[in-house]
């Protein structure tokens, strides 16, 4: 029997975004976010709030990055996520991460991230259901380490994801089935 309990941001696993921009003096700004995913095959949709200091930037810069967080970096992408870049301007020299100019958007890649896709601001929409940053996937670029036959090993990213049930941050490393074929059999 199935019970009702209190509503949350009741989707899991929820991804554990770095969102990363240039500040207007060239320094990196980095933020996490749990609310984002693919809009279309080229287009990503960020809900965040129009108050974040990455959120002005892309607006003012036209370019973000996005890379997702491993377990062998939690305490770094916490650190994103519970420091403003309003208030702490150096937060990401302060994390002791690395990072290089992308090659073909104005924003920044994080290095010891394993996965970063480069994006264009497109727009920004806000409305009752929040506000959202759409941008255009330009590029994608991972570890060589984490490349199996010119695609991810999902095996080797050590993905994590946010549970807003617990705040938990949870290691993703199992494969259990194969899309498109593993309920092939149920079909009549």
């Amino acid at each position: 029997m199935k019970k009702s309990i209190k509503t949350k941001e009741a989707i899991f696993p929820l991804p554990v975004l770095m969102i990363a921009t240039y500040n207007e003096d060239e320094s990196v700004d980095v933020m996490n976010a749990a609310w984002g995913t693919m809009l279309e095959r080229d287009q990503v949709l960020l809900n965040l709030s129009e108050e974040h200091k990455t959120v002005k930037n892309i607006k003012k810069r036209k370019a973000f990055t996005i890379s997702i967080a491993d377990a062998n970096h939690v305490k770094e992408a916490d650190y994103f996520g519970i420091v403003s870049g309003n208030n702490t301007p150096n937060k990401f020299e302060n994390s002791g991460l690395t990072s290089l100019k992308s090659k073909n958007v104005d924003a920044p890649i994080i290095n010891e991230f394993p996965i970063c896709i480069e994006c264009e601001y497109i727009t920004s929409q806000n409305d009752n259901y929040g506000y959202g940053v759409i941008g255009k996937v330009i590029n994608v670029v991972a570890d060589e380490e984490i490349i199996k036959d010119d695609s991810l090993d999902i095996m080797k990213l050590n993905a994590i994801a946010f549970d807003p049930y617990t705040h938990g941050y949870y290691k993703i490393s199992e494969r259990v089935g194969d899309a498109f074929k593993s309920g092939l059999d149920l079909k009549k």
